[in-house]
């Protein structure tokens, strides 16, 4: 999926190696809701608006996959589809899917980490534990990503993550948008949704280091209150080291690049094919309008 100023895409390789291709006309957010465009603000809702398009390119991907299977529906689905209808449950599974990956993320990454370390005894500064929640959080962020790179599925996912990579800086020189063109551009790229993740996990360390209280449950409360700062600073750390090449945004930018070694892995050129497509959908005719 490729999304640009007014336009999205999403493109998919069918197993008969024909590609089914979506367009739709988008509106920035800040055209419809004035705040989009505020500092810090647009971060958070970027990020939901960006959870809610990967939402809906999986889903629409996930219908190729079901016409492939033909599988017959359970009982138990028949008797709901029967209920309230098919688009009802579809709709209803849609939701209960991004509030559980909502919710995994937020236990894992949030939460669990800040549990741990309540282990520690009182007498350890809060400055310290704040510290060491931070690490405990950034290990299990990376941990993560390792693990998830040995599942055959998600390697083939990180190897058209960098497609999508080379794609967008060939675009970005002004080259033709082929495949040898593209193939031979990197892999890592400063404003990728690895780096801003884990500028995330630096932020949360600053920002929770600011709260205090004696009580687990109150910090645990706080953390989830405080996280849409987190990610709307995090947004302006990474935006700025996205659109900058001065000694300050390539030190910010180092450890999320390093880090796209496990996320981002070298595609094939179908791979290759269906990001340039993609990409070439959502160009907008003025290049003006695409300052990124």
């Amino acid at each position: 999926m490729m999304k640009g100023p007014r336009k999205s895409c999403t493109v998919v390789r069918r197993m008969d190696g024909t590609l089914a291709i979506r367009d739709e006309e988008t509106t920035p957010l800040r055209e419809k809701f004035a705040p989009a465009g505020w500092p810090v603000i647009r971060g958070f809702l970027v990020m939901v608006q960006s959870l809610a398009d990967g939402f809906r390119a999986i889903e629409y991907s996930s219908q190729f996959l079901e016409e492939e299977d033909e599988e017959e529906p359970s009982g138990f689905e028949k008797w709901l589809i029967d209920k309230v209808g098919e688009g009802a449950v579809e709709n209803a599974l849609y939701v209960f899917s991004i509030v559980l990956g909502v919710v995994l993320a937020v236990g894992l990454f949030i939460l669990l980490p800040a549990f741990l370390v309540g282990f520690l005894p009182d007498s350890v500064p809060h400055l310290a534990v704040n510290l060491l929640e931070g690490v405990v959080r950034i290990a299990i962020f990376i941990g993560y990503m390792w693990l998830m790179s040995f599942i055959p599925d998600m390697k083939r996912t990180f190897r058209y993550h960098g497609a999508e990579h080379k794609t967008i800086y060939c675009y970005e020189k002004g080259l033709p948008l082929t495949t040898e063109n593209v193939r031979v551009q990197p892999r890592e790229h400063p404003r990728c949704g690895t780096s801003f993740l884990f500028v995330v996990m630096i932020i949360s360390i600053l920002v929770f280091s600011l709260v205090t209280s004696d009580s687990r449950v109150v910090q645990l409360v706080l953390r989830l209150v405080l996280l849409p700062v987190v990610i709307g600073l995090s947004y302006e750390v990474n935006r700025f080291a996205g659109r900058h090449d001065g000694a300050l945004s390539r030190a910010l930018r180092w450890p999320g690049m390093m880090l796209q070694h496990i996320t981002v892995l070298e595609p094939d050129d179908g791979m290759i094919e269906v990001a340039i497509v993609s990409l070439e959908h959502v160009i907008p005719e003025n290049k003006q309008e695409d300052k990124w």
